[in-house]
């Protein structure tokens, strides 16, 4: 689903040149169509970005409609 393409575009685009930068870890708790918890980690090694709870403490925690965040991120 969108949400889903949406996180693997944010993957493909993660760098460690990011990682260094902004050393932030964001979670997502999305509501509606593919929704649930998803996670950008851009504080550990290399970054990673996907479904699930981050690998560690998020330092912001959003809650949003899938659709807003596809919005958000497009």
């Amino acid at each position: 689903g969108p949400v889903a393409e949406t996180f693997q575009v944010i993957q493909g685009a993660v760098t460690e040149e990011y990682v260094r930068s902004t050393q932030g870890v964001f979670q997502f708790e999305l509501s509606g169509d593919g929704g649930g918890t998803w996670y950008i980690d851009l504080k550990t090694k290399a970054g990673s970005a996907g479904f699930g709870k981050a690998p560690v403490t998020a330092d912001v925690v959003m809650s949003m409609s899938s659709a807003d965040f596809v919005k958000m991120f497009t």
